[in-house]
């Protein structure tokens, strides 16, 4: 009975994993919308393998390497292959670069987050996490059915805007950039109510029109990490222990690791999640 509730996260993360494909399936078909959607539900798979994880305490090493491997397809590859396939396949030769710069970016992005955050109590993320930058790219075609898309942005250079969020979102996945983490519900604390007040703000706009609404949502939680960072690096100094945490968590010195420093865990580790 243990050894199938391990198995369960993991196949949340298969299933993700089986999101991606069929979304670049569909966008070399150019059924962009549902393609779109299904990055999106791979998103939403991404978030349940690893609270699943941690509500059964069945997180593994094993889980926690076959998530970020899937991520970099769902979030990576199949955003930049969809975007592609909508906006610069029919643009000159050089064009795929861009979507070679954002592939690698959340990549990287992975792998940093593996070595630094994972398994740890978060906060915050370091950097923007790669499945918010592969939904925010997945609901734009969604977002350009709508009438608000048509009514107010369609003047606007539609290839040039999509070369330019790439570059910012990739740039912003591999940046120091502190972005915060799902808040938690309760009903205890002013923070729990908090959360879960946005949470149902969030699924209720999302059921009333997700056309309109995700990718608004995730270009505000890009710029919310961007407007953050500027004031706080206006206004306060980083304290050292949030300089080690961005600089690493291998601190080497006089050619040893410092006491504290992380090492690669033995055994069982908790999965990681949103990377």
């Amino acid at each position: 009975m243990r050894r199938v509730v391990i198995v369960v996260p993991s196949l949340f993360t298969l299933f993700n994993l089986f999101f991606g494909i069929w979304a670049m399936v569909l966008a070399s078909r150019g059924e962009f919308y549902r393609a779109g959607w299904y990055i999106f539900f791979a998103g939403i798979l991404d978030t349940l393998d690893g609270r699943v994880a941690r509500l059964s305490k069945t997180g593994t090493r094993f889980g926690a390497e076959l998530d970020s491997l899937v991520d970099v397809v769902s979030f990576g590859v199949a955003p930049a292959f969809l975007i592609y396939q909508l906006e610069f396949a029919s643009g000159g030769q050089a064009e795929w670069i861009f979507c070679y710069f954002y592939v690698m970016a959340a990549a990287i992005r992975l792998a940093r987050f593996n070595i630094t955050q994972a398994g740890r109590a978060k906060r915050s993320f370091i950097g923007l996490p790669s499945p918010a930058a592969g939904m925010t790219l997945a609901t734009f075609y969604p977002f350009t059915t709508t009438e608000l898309y048509q009514h107010v942005f369609r003047v606007l250079p539609r290839h040039h805007l999509m070369q330019f969020l790439m570059i910012g979102l990739a740039i912003l996945m591999v940046s120091n950039v502190r972005y915060a983490t799902m808040p938690r519900a309760g009903l205890r604390t002013l923070r729990g109510l908090l959360g879960l007040a946005t949470i149902l703000l969030i699924l209720v706009f999302g059921v009333l029109d997700h056309d309109a609404f995700f990718f608004p949502l995730g270009v505000a939680y890009m710029a919310y990490g961007l407007l953050r960072a500027t004031v706080l690096g206006l206004f306060f100094e980083v304290g050292e222990d949030e300089e080690a945490e961005i600089a690493g968590p291998i601190v080497i010195a006089n050619g040893e690791r410092e006491a504290g420093a992380y090492a690669p865990p033995r055994g069982i580790a908790p999965r990681g999640g949103q990377g």
